[in-house]
């Protein structure tokens, strides 16, 4: 009986573009106690993989936490395989409001400690005994409240670009950080106060106001559904927002934006900023805000230090970085002193400037041509391949790299391969291969940036 996947996540990714069918992608949780964890993943995998779904999904004796793309035609069977449990009838399913066909491309169902770590080892401890959930507008009034307390419950470079006006926002790089600390600050008012809490999603205020509920707090609420279903609420029901700024979100978007506020800023120069990147340099890969003008001047890294490091010969960067744990191995979190202006902890709700209205994931609109197509990503190396359809590429050219998932990311190419040895230039029907940071996939497009005519 197959429990595990068979196909690479390129030849998933063929199928799908053959098929030629909407998939929809979406995510829920569920609290529960369940007996025997791997016989539950188990038989999920049997009942998912017949039904064509993929995704990330961590089961635990507590419940389970997923995120999942599958068939738009398949979406009810799916549900069906949910209500068979009855700690998962009617159980609402979050669907992406922008969809992706290629947001999975493998059935990944672990069995962990926890789907939500909190670093806790209290056996009477019940993670089912939560808070009293509210919507959006409920929410609202109860933050109005003079005797309410709201805790963001997400990390510190999640709140520093968008949070709750008057929300505490701990200045802490996991959930588990922010139990002990938000408990030892309102000890004093566990009968006096009305304790709100929010995250992204749900699932960890979730956990959060059992806890909360188990210290001895008597008024306990949470946000329903997170940030994500309050968007929504407040967006089809004409509500006041009274979140500001981003909601950051995992993927390659790294925000939704919620209201037009930017409230944080530029980590390198100040200015009003809150768009994350990923430090270019391999060896330290740190999430952190940086406006267009830095992200040009210092080319996707975060210092002076990784702008050299990107530009020495790969073979170099290789043996700087070995024996290190770095690159898509450590997520790090927006802490280092090379950043003089990132903020976190006690944030304010005052807004430093206003986003341009315009489409998010135009940004700078550019001049380019297609040229090709991604074929194959070779991980350990860190080698892309494309297959050159039009036009020439050469080293020096910038290019923009396209697709659903990758998002839209822009490098110089500083060497080509083709035709089984370097060149300086690829044309049409060559299979060329360049260094990249990022993995490509098949959707992604090829484009070279064309000179602008004040260039």
């Amino acid at each position: 009986m197959q429990l595990y996947n068979t196909l690479s996540a390129e030849e998933r990714a063929r199928l799908i573009d053959e098929a030629g069918k909407e998939r929809l992608t979406l995510s829920f949780y569920a609290y529960a106690r369940i007996e025997d964890p791997k016989k539950f993943r188990d038989d999920l995998f049997i009942a998912w993989n017949a039904l064509d779904a993929l995704g990330r999904i961590y089961v635990a004796h507590e419940g389970i936490n997923a995120q999942m793309s599958i068939p738009a035609e398949n979406f009810e069977a799916f549900r069906h395989t949910l209500e068979a449990y009855d700690f998962m009838k009617g159980i609402r399913l979050n669907v992406a409001v922008e969809q992706d066909n290629h947001s999975f491309l493998k059935l990944t169902i672990k069995v962990r400690h926890k789907i939500v770590a909190d670093g806790l080892n209290d056996e009477t401890f019940d993670v089912t005994n939560k808070g009293i959930h509210l919507r959006a507008k409920e929410f609202n009034e109860l933050l109005e409240d003079p005797d309410t307390i709201v805790v963001d419950f997400r990390n510190h470079y999640e709140s520093e670009v968008g949070h709750f006006e008057g929300a505490i926002t701990p200045d802490v790089e996991n959930f588990r950080e922010s139990l002990p600390i938000i408990n030892e600050q309102l000890q004093n008012h566990k009968e006096d106060k009305k304790l709100l809490m929010y995250c992204t999603g749900g699932i960890r205020c979730e956990k959060a106001s059992a806890y909360f509920k188990h210290q001895g707090f008597k008024n306990v609420f949470q946000l329903e559904g997170g940030i994500i279903e309050y968007t929504r609420q407040i967006r089809e029901e004409g509500i006041e927002s009274k979140f500001i700024g981003k909601n950051f979100v995992f993927d390659h978007r790294l925000g939704e934006r919620i209201t037009d506020d930017i409230i944080a800023q530029c980590h390198q120069c100040g200015k009003p900023c809150d768009n994350h990147t990923n430090c270019a340099n391999e060896a330290c890969h740190l999430l952190f805000i940086q406006c267009d003008e830095c992200k040009e001047a210092m080319e996707n890294c975060c210092s002076t230090e990784c702008l050299e490091t990107i530009h020495l010969p790969w073979e170099e960067q290789l043996k700087l970085r070995k024996g290190l744990q770095v690159g898509n191995k450590v997520f790090r979190k927006g802490k280092s002193e090379s950043l003089k202006f990132k903020k976190s902890g006690d944030l304010p709700d005052k807004p430093l400037a206003k986003a341009e209205t315009k489409d998010i994931r135009q940004k700078i609109k550019i001049k380019k041509t297609l040229i090709g197509k991604a074929e194959h990503y070779f991980t350990k190396s860190e080698i892309a391949q494309f297959l050159i359809e039009s036009n020439e590429l050469s080293v020096g050219d910038k290019v923009l790299v396209s697709g659903p998932t990758t998002g839209v990311q822009e490098i110089t190419v500083t060497e080509i391969h083709a035709n089984g040895g370097p060149v300086n230039t690829a044309v049409p029907g060559d299979q060329i291969t360049f260094k990249l940071p990022f993995r490509v996939r098949l959707s992604d497009k090829l484009y070279k940036i064309l000179p602008t005519e004040n260039a």
